[in-house]
């Protein structure tokens, strides 16, 4: 009998995700992408381009915006299946 391979999860890239949760979290709190970038010191069209998962983010630049929104940079890097909420 044949061994029969794991089902392939799809997950998204971790830019992707990232991008999806700066953006939740920011609306949450109430900011703009310029209020944002302001906080952050980066450019608002830079985080247009993060939240839509189209620029490969660095990670100091990750840890600037988890920060600007109050958030944990781990628990918005979590894969989906283990993500963890902040209590």
């Amino acid at each position: 009998m044949p061994a029969t391979k794991p089902p392939i999860t799809k997950t998204l890239p971790a830019k992707a995700l990232f991008g999806q949760r700066l953006r939740a979290a920011r609306v949450e709190i109430a900011l703009s992408q310029e209020e944002l970038a302001d906080q952050a010191e980066l450019h608002r069209t830079y985080i247009g381009q993060v939240e839509r998962g189209e620029r490969n983010i660095s990670v100091d630049n990750m840890e600037k915006l988890a920060e600007a929104v109050g958030q944990d940079l781990w628990r918005m890097l979590q894969p989906e299946e283990r993500a963890v909420t902040k209590a």
